[in-house]
């Protein structure tokens, strides 16, 4: 049997006018050469919500790999505090920054202490979010306004102030935490539904608006994770809840935390535009 040849790297002789397709293929080996490993050295980035659950996770685990990390809170002080303090133990540099993201003149001055700090936003990831539960018989108008100001109105608010920072950075990263509820909805959460599934949308559309600048936007919907919310759920609930999860476990927060962690990187260039499910296989 004949075994096929190993074929040999393009070579251009200087004498030589490179034609396209062999300055793209030198350009991609090179590029290639340099990502070899997974680091967020030298990178800011800044996580709203990170005083608990999954935005804490994140947080520390961008901080592990590296990166300069500011951990936003709105009330929990002390825990905002306890993440920073675990980022800088694991030999990593991080501040805190309150601010209530609905709130632009908050948003602004969470910038500055950060870029203060740190310099300019490389990776923004707009994690904090709130929910008022009831039937939509029973919502009110405020009930509504009040989700959507916090998880999209904040959404709009930091990546508006962070945009230019993530669009002039080599290769920025705009990361939007959304929800299996977005792709779902889930009873007695109309207003929380609406909010993660809007962020789909506003997701691609950043994508397409960075794309030319080498920045990426990426959206990352969790199932049902073990947090202090999950554990609050009556646990007839959360075995109806877990008999629609394929995998038969909730996630734990390191399965979506490492998930936003390889987006916040290089090796995850290629990829914009996407909404990767997190959910132990629940259809959508």
């Amino acid at each position: 049997m004949a075994v096929a040849r190993k074929r040999d790297p393009v070579r251009v002789r200087p004498e030589t006018a490179a034609t396209p397709r062999e300055k793209s293929y030198v350009q991609n080996e090179r590029h290639t050469r340099q990502v070899t490993t997974m680091s967020l050295e030298n990178r800011t980035c800044l996580v709203t919500g990170a005083s608990k659950g999954i935005g804490c996770g994140i947080a520390e685990d961008l901080g592990a790999n590296g990166a300069e990390v500011i951990v936003n809170y709105r009330s929990s002080e002390a825990a905002a505090h306890d993440t920073a303090e675990n980022i800088e133990a694991a030999g990593g540099d991080a501040i805190v920054a309150q601010a209530d993201v609905s709130e632009m003149d908050e948003v602004r001055g969470m910038y500055e202490k950060a870029t203060d700090a740190f310099g300019r936003i490389d990776v923004l990831v707009n994690n904090a979010g709130i929910t008022v539960d009831k039937k939509f018989d029973n919502m009110t108008r405020e009930d509504w306004d009040r989700v959507i100001d916090v998880n999209l109105g904040g959404v709009f608010n930091c990546t508006k102030t962070c945009f230019e920072d993530i669009r002039q950075a080599h290769e920025g990263r705009l990361i939007n935490i959304s929800s299996v509820v977005g792709q779902q909805g889930n009873y007695g959460q109309a207003n929380y539904a609406t909010t993660k599934s809007g962020l789909f949308g506003f997701t691609r559309t950043l994508a397409l608006e960075l794309a030319n600048d080498g920045s990426t936007a990426n959206c990352v919907a969790p199932g049902f994770v073990r947090t202090e919310m999950l554990e609050s759920v009556p646990e007839r609930v959360k075995e109806g809840i877990l008999e629609r999860i394929p995998l038969d476990r909730f996630a734990e927060v390191e399965d979506v935390v490492s998930m936003v962690s390889f987006i916040a990187q290089e090796q995850s260039s290629y990829m914009t535009g996407q909404i990767l499910g997190i959910n132990g296989g629940m259809e959508w």
